[in-house]
């Protein structure tokens, strides 16, 4: 993922202010750091795993708007994890609905493996 990239094609919506996208390198770090002081310790090295998969798996990508939407949905990920909402969070339908194939199948996989953490926990 260059970070040039981004300043060309970070898309302007003047209904919402929106921060800059954070370069992937910072964000990425920022979501580790983010994990060791907001999420228990239980679950934080599946979070820090899963965190690094998409990373890795992103990384040769050249297509400026999926670069953009998966730095702009990992920073979104970041403000929840430092604003405590993701303790109350669910998905609506109309996110379910958005998901692809792969997407609920990645997703019904992280739910699985959240349950056999707080297995292990008890």
């Amino acid at each position: 993922m260059r970070p040039s990239l981004i300043r060309l094609v970070r898309p302007r919506r003047p209904e919402r202010q929106t921060d800059p996208l954070l370069p992937p390198l910072k964000l990425y770090r920022s979501i580790l750091r983010a994990h060791i002081h907001k999420i228990p310790v239980e679950i934080r090295p599946l979070g820090d795993q899963y965190v690094k998969a998409e990373f890795k798996a992103h990384k040769n990508i050249d297509n400026p708007l999926h670069i953009v939407g998966f730095l702009t949905q990992w920073q979104d990920y970041l403000k929840n994890i430092d604003g405590g909402s993701w303790l109350k969070g669910k998905l609506s339908p109309q996110d379910l609905e958005k998901m692809s194939p792969e997407q609920i199948g990645q997703l019904y996989e992280l739910m699985q493996e959240a349950k056999n953490v707080g297995k292990e926990g008890n």
